[in-house]
């Protein structure tokens, strides 16, 4: 198997973390007979050799080594090295050259995928299906071997398999699709078991939904049932040896019917945005028997509500049922999931506080070495907006330690919040700022205080930032700075402090929040113009949103910011990264030039641009052009579009982000403004 290993210069190539000297070490891992030194082995070709799936060079390198081990049966973990060498012949060049590299050396190797197809391990016959539709170069041969495993084999987890691969020969492999098109047509229909038809209405769905039958979701629940009957009569398959590695949390090797999730993604996938067939699927399988179905069906349903606008409410309440339920792994995938959908899960807030209040052992949660922090439920219920979360967290404010994420809570209740004011303030006067972690406990209940405009919290928030010093009471002041500016006039004694912070390291948060408390241009018009034109992005884009704030006051900042709306200031070197952080400067300037001058003239180019390269900073772009009002009617048509979209605009192939709904609904709140106001 490592024959020639010897004869490479690995200290030459290179992999993610660099030198790739560690790879012979890692290949003879894989042969160790301890599974735990096996499975760390396979971990970290992963993460060096194929990290975000990326080819180096030393992953071409070693694609020889990985089939000979593949193909020894001596070798336990060799569906994992099928599937790393599937992964690589799909993926790109770390430095940009184009992915034909990857493929080319594992389309060498096809005959050891062919040999594999009927190798003792159902786990490698699987992956070497796929493999061998990929990388084998005569389609009909492909096809031939897909279609002989399927007349031999009998393991309903080798059929899916061999079931997605006839789906992957129709997508890439034109010159025999109709012919595994016929297959699939035949899998989908009696006498075959229901996993199997399952999986084939799912891949006919996505290949050709004119063959798919019209009753699809009534025949795909109905097979999910005897699925589920079937599974009911025969025990888990035990986990396979070497614990709870990397690789075998992302490739199912779990009692948890991983199988089932699979199945119903691929078929969620398939039926793409036909949202009322993935609603009425969804509907069925939230109320089948089967406790396992159900919370697959809580899964498929955050993806269904995360990804695409619509009705939702009839979905995110059935969901709430399953709270009641008293399997607790189903429990706590439906809070988990409602927790995620911020508002949009108020239907389901009378099952989040019924389980609240009969479960006040769930109301905090603690971890070890990170303090405490609120419960799922609790939390869950506070973003939904309902007041019902006000005594309770209330409760927990009062705690010789509350929660530290206990303020962001309340910021999700909104004006609901506000008899939380006294619980808020005691809790932040009892945060030691001299101790660590001060900060990430005291910041929450700020900005909470400053959102609920909390003038009776504004001798606390003056002495933040009356603070001296380099510790965490210094750090917390441009959060303090914030909660004052939201607390606007009210604040009119904080005014002292906020002019003599004009000079200090936070003078352009000084600057907002003196402008709201009193319209001071003179004093706060110079700071902003000076944070204009730092060398840090991060203090541009809050220049140039706080200019905004001005209106008309800041006209002496219009040269500068006309720049930065139409050029930027980021260097363009292709990094996600870098583009997003230019994107929201010029989104920022573009914004203030509108707000400065009272129409989009002037940027309309550019916010047109954002809007369509950058959709991060298009809630950026939409407020601005809310507060125009009719003059922001030459940028209308961006507002009608978005209204008209089914997809989210946060919604991104490599999953999803915390608050990814309340982002998508807040743009959607702005939108629907900028087109019955423009």
């Amino acid at each position: 198997m490592f024959t020639g290993i010897h004869e490479v210069d690995w200290a030459s190539l290179r992999h993610a973390h660099g030198s790739a000297e560690d790879v012979p070490g890692l290949l003879r891992g894989l042969t160790s007979a301890d599974p735990a030194e096996r499975g760390t082995a396979l971990d970290e070709l992963y993460g060096s050799l194929h990290h975000q799936g990326r080819v180096y060079d030393a992953t071409l390198a070693c694609v020889p080594f990985l089939l000979r081990l593949a193909a020894h049966e001596g070798v336990p973990e060799r569906a994992g090295l099928v599937d790393l060498l599937v992964s690589i012949g799909d993926g790109d060049r770390a430095d940009g050259r184009g992915d034909g590299d990857g493929a080319g050396a594992v389309r060498a190797g096809a005959e050891v995928f062919v040999r594999l197809t009927t190798d003792p391990d159902p786990g490698v016959r699987r992956a070497a299906a796929g493999a061998v539709v990929r990388f084998l170069d005569d389609p009909a041969r492909a096809l031939a071997v897909v279609r002989e495993r399927l007349t031999a084999e009998r393991e309903d987890g080798v059929l899916i398999g061999l079931i997605e691969a006839l789906g992957l020969v129709v997508r890439r492999r034109p010159a025999v699709a109709g012919e595994a098109l016929d297959l699939l047509a035949a899998q989908s229909a009696p006498p075959y078991g229901p996993a199997p038809r399952l999986a084939a209405l799912a891949q006919l769905t996505g290949c050709a939904p004119e063959r798919v039958p019209p009753d699809l979701v009534a025949t795909a629940l109905r097979l999910l049932r005897e699925r589920s009957a079937q599974r009911a009569r025969v025990s888990h398959a035990p986990v396979r040896p070497g614990g709870d590695s990397l690789v075998d949390r992302l490739h199912g090797a779990h009692p948890s019917d991983e199988e089932g999730a699979r199945l119903l993604r691929t078929l969620h996938a398939a039926l793409d945005d036909r949202l009322a067939e993935r609603t009425a699927l969804l509907e069925g399988q939230l109320g089948c028997p089967d406790p396992t179905d159900r919370c697959h069906a809580v899964w498929m349903a955050a993806a269904l509500v995360r990804g695409w606008r619509g009705d939702h409410t009839a979905t995110v309440r059935r969901v709430g049922e399953q709270l009641a339920e008293g399997e607790g792994r189903l429990r706590d995938a439906a809070v988990s999931v409602l927790r995620t959908l911020f508002a949009l899960a108020a239907p389901a807030a009378d099952h989040l506080h019924a389980l609240v209040g009969a479960r006040p052992d769930l109301w905090v949660q603690h971890w070890r070495g990170s303090g405490p922090v609120l419960g799922a439920p609790l939390d869950a219920l506070a973003r939904t907006g309902d007041a019902r979360a006000v005594p309770v967290l209330a409760e927990v404010l009062s705690l010789p330690e509350p929660p530290r994420d206990a303020g962001s809570a309340v910021l999700c209740l909104g004006r609901a919040g506000a008899p939380l004011v006294p619980a808020l303030r005691h809790a932040l006067g009892r945060v030691p700022l001299d101790r660590p972690g001060a900060v990430e406990r005291a910041a929450p209940l700020v900005r909470a205080l400053g959102a609920l405009r909390a003038a009776e919290a504004v001798p606390e928030l003056v002495r933040l930032v009356g603070g001296r010093g380099g510790g965490p009471g210094a750090r917390l002041t441009e959060v303090a700075l914030e909660a004052l500016e939201g607390i606007g006039p009210p604040a009119r004694e904080a005014v002292p402090v906020l002019r003599a912070a004009l000079g200090g390291e936070h003078a352009g948060a000084a600057a907002a929040a003196l402008w709201a408390v009193e319209r001071d241009a003179p004093a706060v018009l110079p700071v902003l113009r000076e944070d204009l034109a730092a060398g840090d992005a991060r203090r541009r884009t809050l220049a140039a949103r706080r200019l905004a704030r001005l209106g008309p006051a800041a006209g002496a900042a219009l040269p500068a910011l006309r720049g930065r709306a139409v050029d930027g200031h980021g260097a363009r070197d292709g990094q996600h990264g870098r583009d997003l952080r230019d994107a929201e400067e010029r989104a920022a300037a573009a914004g203030a030039v509108c707000s400065i001058t009272g129409g989009t003239e002037e940027v309309a180019r550019p916010l047109r641009e954002l809007w369509t390269a950058h959709p991060p900073v298009r809630r950026a772009v939409a407020a601005c052009l809310a507060a125009l009002g009719p003059a922001a009617a030459p940028l209308r048509d961006l507002a009608a579009t978005e209204l008209a979209r089914l997809r989210r605009h946060t919604a991104r192939t490599y999953g999803y982000g915390s608050h990814d709904v309340p982002c998508d609904e807040e743009l959607l709140r702005l939108c629907r403004v900028v087109v019955e106001g423009a």
